[in-house]
């Protein structure tokens, strides 16, 4: 059957707002323009004149193009798409846009950092906001969420204090997007409510790969009404197509040098090549008679509900595939609020939601400048907008008619209310009664349980990261007390995550057992890994949970190659066929692989480098593999570029992969010398295929697809090298290796010079 497509486009609606460059120049009130080059002058070398009003609209217009930028998720990046509706929820919801499957509702989705300017990088360590509108048939729905499904704090009230402590400091506005400083810490140890957030904030959850590898939620708990005014609770996700991936902390830094547009230039180029990001919607559904039975409470915001307790049901699809016309008059000014709902949602008395609901409506006046701020393009909805509302700023709607007011007779009696059973927005009538108090319920009082659960749920080198992070930006803090307040709290979420971090901080550690941590940069520690996931804690708060599906994201992810990038190393006389076939393979699985070339251009026999091994970097692919071609690999052995970007994918547990002659690239690197004292040598009777002992990485290539014990090692570590008639199995199980995304068994990581 057809898919059904929603009759009101929102790329149509925008298009009324495109206005296409014109072959006449005019001012903005449509005077031709003569020379725009030169201000109107009292002789060639005489002074400005006052009456040059097209010199005074220019500069004008210039001086006040900029708005404010957004106090919280000021770098952001977006794009346009579609929400697909898969699985009716009438049972639960009368929201049409959730009951009629197949109707393809337009959407647009912001992505954005939580605490940096809008100049700041990509990749910092920090909560990504996850914010879509749905352009449905009864007015626009946001889900304006982040990409980590709890928050730091469970009151509204104490939101301009944490981003106060997290912004830069106010004496000297440093540093930039980071929360590696004093005060955040000073107040994040005074606010214990924090802890469960902290742990994922400090997990691989806050530096993801893309968007579209990193999870949406909605973080609060709505309410689903369905048409005989039943309630249900709510919880809303995204799941990622491509599965949950992230950066390492080292990539993360590094990336901010090499490209601070990381991920909206991923995102950008992947939608112009004609590529998607694609998401599931899940939802968590349960009554308020289950949530009552659990040991936390679902009005909590630092709190999430486990999908043990409650599988996610995924009922539908979102799709971007078209990136904006122009990145302020659509990314920069649409204007999200969580009170954007349609009829059949509601909201629950989640005490962060209930003030989420004030603030989002009040930051608009003082971002776009005026109460019409709705009549902007990018924000307007598809259904016509029909009100009392008059005049103000910078009004856009000519209303008719003398009436601007309701009751009236002289109108018509219109525009008329809607009842309920016509489709009219009637808020859950929930019996609710009390004292008027300033407290907090006794229900929101366990601030350790759910951390631990995230702690207990991770793999080991999950938790090594979390153990990294902590390190790293605990050492930036400047006040001992401070960092001692901090293993206080660490400490009674593991006390072996505390050690790790004390030894780091030069303190003592809290625990018996300790091992030499492996680093607060980037290096990993088998040692530390191997103790930290015996490292338990009994949780609280947790619905009798000791451990949690769907919390680690080394677990359960989907296995694809697709949307991913490798450099392909080459140069002057590399060996076209084999890039070729590199290329199509990769765009075969939905992949790209691009050639690093020693200069731009032409390479030889239709290979063209798009980029140089001095202008990009390892840390901007997902995998590197070295070409073969003997002229190619004797310049490459020259460069050291070439061996840096083998060093970096090997540290980031990237795989990498070496054909022909490049095999003696890999060979002669650092990460060959360690490849090579791992491999079977010859006092250990280790021998490939053939029988001859194993010593250097050309003798493994050769056997690399057989079954011999070096080439099996080498795999599992996600090197795969090729050579002879090999070369063509090789680079699929190179591409199969590249859908793995990790591989975090490599010894002597730390010995790599990067």
């Amino acid at each position: 059957m057809a898919k059904k497509s929603d009759a009101q486009n929102k790329q149509a609606d925008l298009a009324r707002a495109v206005t296409p460059p014109g072959k006449a120049m005019t001012d903005n009130l449509g005077h031709p323009v003569s020379d725009d080059q030169n201000s109107l002058r009292a002789g060639p070398r005489g002074p400005t004149l006052l009456e040059d009003f097209l010199l005074r609209e220019k500069i004008h217009h210039f001086d006040h193009e900029r708005i404010p930028e957004r106090v919280v998720h000021a770098r952001g990046a977006a794009a346009h798409g579609y929400f697909e509706l898969t699985s009716s929820l009438s049972k639960y919801t009368h929201a049409q846009v959730l009951n009629e499957v197949g109707v393809q509702t337009p959407v647009f989705v912001r992505f954005s950092t939580v605490a940096g300017s809008r100049g700041s990088a990509d990749t910092a360590r920090d909560v990504r906001g996850f914010a879509v509108r749905m352009y449905t048939q009864q007015g626009n729905w946001d889900i304006v969420g982040n990409n980590i499904p709890v928050f730091f704090i469970q009151d509204a009230i104490k939101f301009p204090d944490l981003i106060h402590s997290v912004k830069p400091e106010p004496h000297n506005e440093i540093p930039q997007a980071a929360s590696a400083h004093d005060t955040f810490y000073d107040f994040i140890s005074l606010t214990p409510e924090s802890m469960h957030m902290l742990m994922w904030v400090h997990s691989d959850r806050a530096i993801p790969r893309s968007f579209d590898s990193m999870e949406g939620f909605g973080v609060h708990t709505f309410r689903l009404i369905n048409a005989a005014g039943e309630s249900h609770f709510v919880k809303f996700h995204w799941k990622p197509a491509l599965g949950v991936h992230s950066l390492v902390w080292d990539e993360a830094q590094r990336i901010a040098g090499k490209d601070p547009d990381f991920h909206r230039r991923t995102m950008w180029e992947t939608i112009e090549k004609g590529g998607t990001l694609e998401w599931e919607l899940g939802v968590q559904v349960f009554t308020s008679e289950q949530a009552l039975k659990w040991d936390f409470d679902v009005l909590d915001a630092t709190k999430l509900v486990p999908e043990d307790l409650v599988p996610v049901e995924r009922i539908g699809k979102l799709v971007l595939n078209r990136n904006t016309e122009n990145y302020f008059a659509e990314t920069e000014q649409v204007a999200f609020m969580t009170t954007n709902i349609v009829p059949g949602i509601d909201f629950s008395d989640d005490p962060l939601l209930q003030g989420r609901n004030f603030s989002y409506l009040d930051t608009q006046l003082s971002r776009l400048g005026s109460p019409n701020w709705p009549e902007l393009p990018i924000n307007r909805p598809l259904v016509q907008v029909s009100n009392n509302q008059r005049d103000g700023h910078m009004r856009h709607t000519i209303n008719p008619g003398r009436v601007s007011y309701f009751p009236n007779t002289l109108g018509g009696g219109l525009p008329a209310e809607v009842p309920a059973s016509r489709g009219g927005f009637v808020s859950y009538p929930e019996q609710v009664s009390g004292p008027k108090l300033r407290i907090r319920a006794e229900s929101f009082a366990d601030h350790y349980g759910q951390a631990r659960l995230f702690w207990n749920s991770m793999t080991p080198i999950e938790k090594e990261h979390i153990a990294h992070s902590l390190q790293f930006e605990l050492s930036k803090v400047e006040t001992r007390d401070i960092r001692v307040r901090m293993l206080d709290h660490l400490e009674n979420i593991n006390e072996v995550l505390a050690s790790q971090v004390a030894l780091a901080l030069g303190e003592p550690p809290r625990s018996k057992q300790t091992a030499e941590p492996g680093g607060a940069g980037s290096a990993d520690s088998a040692a530390e890994a191997a103790l930290l996931a015996s490292a338990t804690s009994p949780t609280t708060a947790s619905g009798k949970l000791q451990r949690a599906l769907a919390l680690s994201q080394e677990e359960g992810q989907p296995k694809s190659a697709k949307g991913r990038k490798v450099a392909i190393l080459a140069a002057d006389g590399v060996n076209a066929a084999q890039v070729k076939a590199v290329q199509a393979a990769l765009e075969a699985k939905g992949a790209t692989g691009e050639v690093v070339g020693n200069h731009l251009g032409d390479l030889g026999d239709g290979v063209t480098a798009t980029k140089t091994l001095g202008n990009t970097d390892a840390v901007l692919f997902n995998a590197v593999l070295v070409a073969g071609g003997a002229k190619s690999v004797q310049t490459l052995m020259r460069r050291g570029d070439a061996f840096a970007f083998l060093g970096e994918a090997f540290k980031h547990a990237k795989p990498i992969g070496a054909l022909g002659e490049g095999i003696e690239v890999l060979t002669a690197s650092e990460v060959g010398r360690l490849l090579k004292a791992g491999m079977p040598s010859a006092t250990d009777k280790g021998t490939d295929k053939s029988g001859d002992a194993v010593g250097t990485l050309s003798q493994v290539g050769s056997a690399a697809l057989a079954s011999g014990p070096a080439a099996a090692q080498l795999a599992e570590q996600g090197v795969i090298v090729g050579s002879n008639g090999g070369t063509d199995a090789a680079i699929q199980k190179f591409v199969a290796a590249l859908a793995h995304h990790r591989y975090w068994n490599r010894p002597q990581v730390a010995h790599v010079p990067v």
